[in-house]
């Protein structure tokens, strides 16, 4: 199991030349429990063949490696973090937290406005400006986001969680 993802939401495809194999080896990893991914190739090895999907010959790796492609419009921790420490004058950071979350402490230089609110308070955020949007988790900066990019604006959001103390001070992690 120490060779398996550490995301539990990483996609595991599951084969083999009988599909009861496969579905072995699905009941012994779904009973580690966590992983929330995974699916059985009904027709085993010749499927998998047959799809066109990759078959590896020689010495098999020993580690699995996911790399989790980003969502469309989510905009790297990185990327995020210098913009939240430059402040660019055509950049606004929109927190879509509830306000008793951002009483808490908020990101200098945000604009607070609810997520479930975005829709109906467009005319508070500039179009002329790049809207990166984020909240504790990314779930709902993702939701805005559609929301924003569905009214015409340029935006972009964080799906990481983020703690941000009352003197605006933040740690950004992507567990």
């Amino acid at each position: 199991m120490d060779k398996f993802p550490k995301d539990k939401k990483a996609p595991i495809v599951l084969y083999s030349y009988d599909t009861q194999s496969a579905v072995q080896a699905f009941e012994v990893i779904s009973f580690w429990g966590g992983f929330t991914n995974i699916v059985v190739l009904d027709g085993g090895f010749k499927e998998w063949k047959k799809a066109g999907y990759t078959i590896a010959s020689g010495d098999m790796p020993t580690k699995i490696v996911y790399e989790p492609k980003p969502r469309p419009g989510e905009i790297a921790v990185e990327e995020f973090k210098k913009i939240a420490e430059t402040q660019p004058k055509n950049v606004l950071i929109l927190d879509v937290r509830d306000s008793e979350e951002a009483e808490n402490g908020m990101l200098i230089g945000a604009k607070n406005i609810a997520t479930q609110d975005v829709p109906k308070r467009l005319a508070e955020i500039p179009k002329d400006k790049k809207i990166v949007v984020h909240c504790l988790t990314g779930v709902r900066a993702e939701l805005a986001y559609h929301a924003l990019k569905n009214a015409g604006y340029d935006a972009s959001f964080l799906n990481a969680n983020i703690k941000i103390d009352p003197h605006g001070r933040y740690e950004i992690s992507k567990e």
